[in-house]
């Protein structure tokens, strides 16, 4: 579908990207792999069509859409989060337009039977199709769907922009790619600033309604549970790999095992050939042997073993002076601003070299709670630190709050005491700022390099109760690795606040749900976590649980007042006000499954057609696409419409 031909990149006489060729096809699910610095965010830049190439090019046919998410994007705050979701479907008012004028123009023509009039047709159609698809209720019901799946309420929806953060700003904009459902999406990124159940959503969203799709990823659970292929880039080459990022992993591994076995042979035959060049290069017998051999040094093309890094981030935690037995005691601790309760009745005890887990919904209270034990907020409640209880900090923003003008070494110098100051060199070599990279300026440093950075300051006094709220963002796999074997070899507590459940996964033994209000605890891993959480959702379906009621009912219900033990009498005018919304909703049901019925009857008429062999129609698979996705638009609003018809049955206690 994306071809991308002889493609090279250089900065700075520096080759990033070397004659680079690649197809991405309709169904890809292609992870972007690499160490940071490799070219995977200018690959994407350029098939985005944001950035040339120093050659070569990718093209891209006429009509395929790309969207693009980067890491980092300026969000505007100038509506509410629903009408800047709308404005995912701005093109739908020209295409009408557009449309208008071509059936006008069909409506004047005459020349029925020539190729002009039979292109015009086929234009109608397809437009008029790709319309339906996306008609105003459908794209309503997803923009529902999209908002809510990446962790919105509907009470958020006609809130102003302005007033989310940053992180959530970009949810937004993630919301407006997908909904604009282009044939290819290009992700730098996508979960930094998302929770694990929106990532299980994104998961979702993408295997099964996405076309191809391009990511750069460090969430290794997951590129393994969306992607289906990995693109390598090393040393300004590609390798391509048909497979998910775990098994790339063993294919790599191998390869690497392979160069490295060639390498040595052809150093061992280069060593050889430079002896016998230099025994002989003086005796006229063997002038012409000699010569030969030169040539043939000469000829040798070099082997290279890829990104074989020689230096080694040995992340140890100093051994943690001995607590009381319970660091943290927390007994009905609530904390509100203003009118909102973040969270009530928050109730747990920490137990001396436990590790636990934070979890939940961005904006439930995990970095709240975090905020309390550190005694940086006020709160209700009793929170009591243990004796002995000495506590490092890893903020979510910590990276952030590093002074840009200082170098490496003064940042680490300010901070180092006694004689850990004569050994700073030596413990920035092993983060791998050896050399003259402990001269660079802090403000020139990747994210990664920045996360390193502060990590380092966390290291250099002894603690016994580690927080670190968000330690893996901007970290690469190989250093997420070694910090999770860090912590798990740590001998004291430990409060890890992430949204990454591979780096969770045998790391804590219980974790702690922030949602609703609550703080709720679970024993065991992460993934038995969620499959609890999973049964508890199937439970939740079963007893038909509903979606909150619009403001407005919501008040009604506020200002009535039943009689104890039975509810009020409907006057005769709130009857009839039941029986027309009662009505209009099973409507509503009953078209959405005319609809889904008629939309099923047109692709089984397609597949009979495919199934039947012989020559198709040039556009036949395009229609069949077509209506799968006008099918999955029909679905949500079915979806919609049963939820409210469900929620008027629940509100007036019909069968």
């Amino acid at each position: 579908m994306i071809a991308i031909r002889n493609l090279s990149v250089e900065f700075s006489a520096k080759t990033l990207l070397d004659n680079i060729n690649y197809v991405i096809n309709r169904r890809d699910r292609i992870a972007l792999v690499g160490k940071n610095g490799a070219g995977k965010s200018t690959m994407l830049k350029i098939i985005a069509g944001l950035q040339r190439p120093t050659s070569g090019h990718v093209d891209v046919p006429s009509g395929v859409t790309i969207g693009y998410l980067p890491q980092h994007m300026t969000t505007e705050d100038s509506c509410s989060v629903i009408d800047e979701a709308r404005k995912a479907f701005g093109h739908l008012k020209e295409m009408q337009q557009r449309l208008d004028a071509l059936n006008a123009e069909l409506a004047e023509r005459t020349d029925y039977e020539s190729d002009s009039y039979a292109e015009l047709i086929d234009r109608v159609t397809t437009m008029t199709e790709r319309l339906a698809m996306e008609d105003g209720s459908g794209g309503e019901a997803e923009i529902e769907k999209t908002l809510m799946g990446l962790g919105f309420v509907r009470a958020d929806f006609d809130r102003p922009t302005s007033e989310f953060s940053g992180g959530w700003r970009m949810r937004i904009e993630l919301a407006k790619i997908l909904l604009q459902r282009p044939d290819v999406l290009l992700l730098d990124e996508p979960t930094n600033h998302l929770d694990i159940e929106s990532i299980q959503w994104l998961e979702t969203f993408l295997t099964q309604k996405a076309g191809a799709v391009v990511l750069v990823s460090h969430d290794r659970a997951f590129i393994d549970n969306v992607t289906n292929r990995t693109i390598e880039i090393s040393l300004g080459k590609i390798y391509d790999y048909a497979v998910n990022y775990s098994k790339y992993v063993e294919l790599h591994r191998e390869r690497i095992e392979q160069q490295m076995r060639a390498y040595q042979n052809q150093q061992k035959q280069i060593a050889d050939t430079e002896e016998f060049i230099e025994r002989f290069r003086y005796k006229a017998t063997k002038a012409v042997q000699v010569q030969s051999r030169m040539k043939q040094l000469a000829k040798i093309e070099r082997i290279e073993v890829d990104e074989v890094d020689t230096s080694h981030l040995n992340l140890r935690f100093p051994p943690a002076p001995r607590s009381g037995d319970y660091p943290v005691i927390a007994d009905a601790v609530c904390k509100r601003y203003g009118y909102h309760q973040v969270f009530s009745d928050a109730t747990l005890t920490i137990t001396r070299g436990e590790k636990v887990a934070f979890v939940g919904k961005n904006g439930e209270g995990k970095s709240t709670l975090v905020k309390c034990i550190m005694g940086e907020i006020p709160f209700d409640g009793s929170l009591r630190i243990g004796h002995n209880v000495k506590i490092g900090y890893f903020a979510q923003n910590q990276a952030q709050l590093l002074d840009g003008e200082l170098t490496v070494f003064d940042t680490i110098d300010r901070v180092a005491v006694g004689d850990i100051r004569t050994k700073i060199r030596d413990i920035l070599g092993a983060f791998m700022f050896g050399g003259e990279a402990s001269d660079k300026k802090v403000k020139v440093l990747s994210g990664g390099e920045k996360t390193r950075l502060a990590m380092i300051r966390l290291l250099l006094e002894p603690v016994n109760l580690l927080i670190l709220d968000e330690p893996t963002n901007h970290l690469d796999m190989a250093t997420k690795d070694i910090l999770k074997q860090a912590i798990k070899d740590f001998d004291g507590t430990v409060i890890v606040v992430s949204h990454d459940r591979e780096f969770l996964d045998g790391l804590v033994e219980k974790v702690y749900e922030f949602g609703g209000g609550r703080v709720r605890e679970c024993l065991g891993g992460i993934y038995e976590f969620l499959e609890k959480k999973k049964l508890d959702s199937l439970r939740e379906l079963e007893r038909s649980k509903t979606v909150a009621a619009p403001k407005a009912e919501k008040a009604a219900a506020a200002t009535a007042e039943p009689a104890a033990g039975a509810p009020r009498k409907l006057t005769y005018e709130e009857k009839k006000e039941r029986d027309r919304a009662v009505n209009r909703a099973k409507r509503a049901v009953a078209d959405a499954e005319a609809q889904i019925a008629a939309i099923e009857a047109e692709i089984a008429e397609l597949e009979a057609t495919l199934s039947a062999g012989g020559e198709q129609a040039p556009d036949i698979y395009d229609r069949h696409a077509a209506l799968g996705k006008k099918l999955d638009n029909a679905m949500s609003v079915w979806e919609l419409a049963q939820m409210e018809l469900d929620e008027l049955n629940s509100k007036y206690n019909l069968s």
